[in-house]
């Protein structure tokens, strides 16, 4: 029984012991066609017309820069190294061969530069990835070595495993447009030295292909942090304005009436949305690099059952196109509240309205 099972496992274990990493990028077969004769075209005799062919599976003829010796082992069989934008507002050009992607401004709370730069620099700390040097005016960062370290199997008669070394040093590039609100993130493979037993490879013996999938590798990783922490700050961010946030009557930059809200700018955008839907606004439009929002009251819904108690929920506003301006006061945001015409509401107006507000404001897990 012991002998049938070593006689069942001996062929698998000689396929894995002689299936080098060499071997595992190459096509499985002996290569028997580079032994063939080129197919001769077919000789008419004459007096006869030629068969029609079709020309449907005729190869095109090659290129003159197109390489010629890419055959047998020298042919890599791998898939293609694509760049994956996964991040909110990324995308790729087609057709460029270099490890590029291109972000949009979504999110106006910090410069597009500060956000690439800030998730790149955090992956590589999270990495153990040193910076050898970092210029943001130029938009340049290069990397210190990442290093790695693996074992090979050797052939099926030596089963003392081979030490693979592998050190990465790459340069990122940064290019923000004029406008600052869309940017090109490249990376180039700057140096590279690999160590197998006694056999060293540097970047000048590596192909094209090689080049470009050890940049598009640490492209997507870096694309990969920058997405997860995104998500992170998403949630962070939806329990925040799910919270309830405290709200006192004051005055704004200019001296004038308004809400005070304890509160970050970008929070209080979206809460204060939130409370207006729950009170009987309907936002119209908004323009959130000014701070404008465009709301028309349409008053509480109510029921027949509301009507017969006399309940009454309207705030002590007519019915009508407001405007709301958030802006920025330190670590809090005023909400000053504006007729159509952009005239601030009286004062005694706004104390009115700050009690069904302030309560509202200070729930907690408002629907989103």
């Amino acid at each position: 029984m012991i002998r049938h099972s070593l006689f069942v496992l001996s062929p698998l274990l000689l396929l894995a012991a002689c299936s080098s990493p060499h071997e595992r990028r190459i096509a499985n077969d002996d290569f028997a066609y580079l032994k063939q004769d080129n197919r001769q075209s077919l000789k008419v005799p004459p007096g006869l017309n030629p068969p029609q062919q079709s020309r449907e599976y005729q190869i095109p003829e090659l290129g003159p820069n197109a390489p010629r010796d890419l055959l047998g082992e020298k042919l890599q069989v791998l898939s293609p190294s694509l760049v994956l934008p996964l991040v909110t507002g990324s995308h790729v050009e087609e057709g460029q061969r270099s490890a590029t992607v291109y972000f949009d401004q979504v999110d106006d709370s910090q410069p597009l530069d500060t956000s690439v730069w800030g998730s790149l620099i955090s992956y590589l700390e999270e990495q153990g990835i040193g910076v050898d040097m970092f210029d943001k005016e130029a938009g340049t960062l290069v990397t210190d070595w990442m290093l790695m370290e693996t074992e090979l199997d050797s052939g099926w008669f030596d089963w003392t495993p081979t030490e693979r070394s592998v050190g990465k040093r790459f340069e990122f590039k940064l290019n923000v447009k004029p406008h600052g609100r869309t940017a090109a993130l490249n990376v180039r493979l700057k140096d590279y030295l690999e160590t197998v037993g006694q056999q060293t490879r540097s970047a000048e013996q590596l192909d094209a292909d090689d080049i470009r999938r050890n940049e598009v590798d640490i492209l997507n990783r870096v694309i990969g942090h920058y997405q997860t922490q995104l998500q992170i700050a998403d949630i962070r961010k939806v329990r925040q304005i799910r919270q309830g946030m405290e709200m006192q009557l004051g005055t704004n930059g200019k001296g004038e009436p308004a809400f005070i809200v304890d509160g970050d700018y970008d929070i209080a955008w979206t809460r204060i949305q939130l409370v207006l839907r729950k009170l009987g606004f309907n936002v119209k439009d908004l323009d959130k690099s000014n701070g404008l929002l465009f709301v028309s009251y349409e008053g509480g819904e109510s029921s027949w059952w509301d009507s017969l108690f006399g309940n009454d929920d309207d705030l002590p506003l007519d019915k009508q196109e407001y405007r709301l301006h958030l802006t920025r006061v330190e670590n809090k945001t005023a909400i000053t509240f504006m007729d159509n015409e952009s005239n601030n509401l009286p004062e005694t107006l706004l104390s009115g309205i700050f009690k069904p507000f302030s309560s509202t404001m200070a729930a907690d897990n408002l629907d989103i």
